[in-house]
């Protein structure tokens, strides 16, 4: 006797507003992600107004786009594209997929894969021909997903963070749209 396997709902979404109850699962899913050790900068989880307030920022700053990753309906993370500042014509061709991460409960569904095309789809629409993205050494699974998704690396810098008294390198990737 065998059971039939669980198919799960598995959607990634452009976020112009966050409902109550999705800027609460988004706080519970940055601060798992942070102590699991992929917090984009935070080293330990903030208060939970901390982060309250700084997703609330992020939707109102123009060179931002937030992406939901969003399972069974439950936000499980996110990541944002950050456009170059008007100012800045000579990298007007690029952006930043920055923030990029997932509740580890989250992980291992297609999430990260569902993010990568609607962060892609969001970008050439926006007119960049080029995705800049920058990661941790340590995070060997986003590495993973960063080249299975076909970022290319194009450098390192050995002193990129410093965590509980050690330098860690951070690996520079980009892709090119098409």
């Amino acid at each position: 006797m065998y059971t039939k396997l669980k198919k799960y709902n598995v959607k990634a979404e452009l976020c112009k507003n966050l409902s109550k109850i999705d800027l609460q699962e988004l706080c519970e899913a940055t601060e798992e992600a942070i102590l699991a050790g992929g917090g984009f900068g935070w080293i330990s989880p903030p208060s939970i107004k901390t982060l309250q307030d700084y997703w609330k920022g992020v939707l109102l700053i123009p060179e931002r786009v937030l992406i939901i990753g969003k399972l069974d309906n439950v936000v499980a993370g996110s990541a944002q594209l950050i456009k170059p500042a008007k100012n800045n014509e000579a990298q007007s061709h690029s952006c930043i997929l920055s923030t990029f991460f997932f509740a580890s409960w989250a992980r291992g569904f297609g999430l990260a894969k569902a993010v990568f095309q609607k962060a892609e789809l969001k970008a050439k629409e926006n007119g960049f021909k080029v995705i800049n993205l920058e990661v941790r050494e340590t995070q060997l699974r986003a590495i993973q997903l960063y080249e299975q998704a076909g970022y290319i690396k194009s450098g390192t810098n050995p002193k990129s963070v410093y965590v509980d008294g050690k330098y860690i390198a951070g690996h520079y990737y980009y892709k090119e749209l098409k």
